[in-house]
């Protein structure tokens, strides 16, 4: 039986796919990241699918188990939100999935990454997602950047404040965009360079940032 990796609304429940949601419905369990967050969503669609939990503690310990069912059952992995295994534990299933020669199938929809380049009017011909700043060292993280290039950063709003000082110190020069709870109630979109920013500073909310430097 396949594996589907299936892509979920980023903030606004309407983001999803009629695909989306006819897969979750007809799948024999759903694997999420955290099953409260998912369970709104289920909720909300009358969705009854039985799930369990499938995060970065357990997955290890978890994936053995799986496997098996995949042989008999039709299995979607989820996220707490968008598109799973961009930053996050879905992977690892995955690639022991692909050792197994399992079928898998992605259901394609939300990306909080690509939703902020879209909007952010940085140059889109070349970018690249890195994930989340790391928390040590991140004025040589940011220093040895790319040029030339779109970069795309997951931030947590509890460091947001502190990494946008640093961006004032090592690239001054920048233009960036930060994204702020998209497609929510709230969503804001700041762009400018790291101090014109800063000062717009504290920021709450789930947090893409984007950064492009001349060469």
């Amino acid at each position: 039986m396949p594996l589907h990796i299936v892509s979920t609304p980023i903030g606004n429940l309407a983001d999803i796919t009629l695909r989306a949601l006819e897969t979750l419905k007809e799948a024999d369990l759903i694997l999420a990241e955290d099953t409260r967050r998912t369970q709104t969503l289920l909720t909300h669609y009358k969705i009854s699918t039985p799930m369990k939990s499938f995060n970065d503690h357990n997955k290890e310990k978890l994936t053995p188990t799986i496997i098996p069912q995949l042989k008999e059952q039709n299995i979607s992995l989820v996220s707490d939100a968008g598109t799973p295994c961009i930053s996050d534990p879905g992977f690892y299933l995955v690639r022991e999935a692909i050792k197994h020669e399992i079928s898998i199938h992605s259901i394609p929809g939300p990306s909080a990454s690509i939703a902020a380049l879209s909007i952010s009017g940085l140059p889109t011909d070349k970018f690249l997602f890195l994930g989340f700043i790391p928390k040590k060292g991140r004025e040589n993280f940011f220093t040895n950047l790319p040029t030339n290039t779109t970069i795309i950063l997951y931030e947590s709003p509890h460091r947001i404040t502190k990494t946008l000082t640093i961006l004032t110190k090592t690239l001054p020069e920048a233009q960036l965009c930060l994204a702020r709870e998209l497609t929510k109630k709230f969503e804001t979109i700041e762009r400018g360079t790291p101090e014109e920013i800063l000062k717009k500073a504290p920021f709450k909310g789930e947090i893409t940032l984007l950064i492009y430097k001349k060469g």
